[in-house]
């Protein structure tokens, strides 16, 4: 019973040590902690870029199938950046006017590198002579950069060269 009654005793006198000396990690960086900041994660613009630089190399080799892999891998994650960011961006509208405009601007930056993405698949698959598989991806470059942007402008004369649509742009 009389050790029960020291129990209390002890969390008070431990309860007294400075913990401030007790601890002697270094932050250098404080961005080095946050795991998908650092480079070279999954869920990042740089691994989509990483993609569609290999995808580039294997195109350089001569090797298409390796090439398509690397591209649609890129596509895929920045299909998937852009969707998460989008999601942000409406879950935060209204509470905090800084959130939405930060994932509106990576949002952005992931439809640029999945419009990329999209430009290198579309040309292997042109090279392929598969031109149905990459009308979609010209559709979707247009629909999701707008017409007048320049990726956009260049999709439709694209589809245009290929037959699918007659009227030029001039926009």
């Amino acid at each position: 019973m009389k050790f029960l009654r020291l129990i209390p005793i002890l969390f008070i006198l431990l309860g007294t040590f400075p913990h401030k000396n007790l601890v002697h990690a270094e932050i250098k960086n404080p961005k080095n902690y946050k795991v998908l900041s650092n480079d070279g994660k999954k869920l990042s613009i740089l691994n989509v870029k990483y993609f569609i630089k290999e995808g580039d190399k294997f195109i350089k080799n001569g090797d298409f199938d390796k090439a398509k892999g690397s591209y649609l891998d890129a596509r895929k994650l920045a299909k998937q950046l852009a969707s998460f960011y989008s999601d942000l961006n409406t879950s935060f509208k209204g509470v905090d006017a800084r959130i939405p405009t930060e994932m509106q601007r990576k949002g952005k930056e992931s439809l640029q590198i999945l419009a990329v993405t999209n430009e290198r698949l579309t040309s292997l698959y042109l090279k392929t002579e598969e031109p149905e598989v990459a009308v979609p991806l010209l559709i979707e470059t247009i629909r999701i950069l707008t017409p007048n942007s320049p990726e956009g402008k260049a999709a439709y004369e694209r589809l245009n060269q290929l037959g699918f649509v007659d009227t030029k742009y001039k926009g």
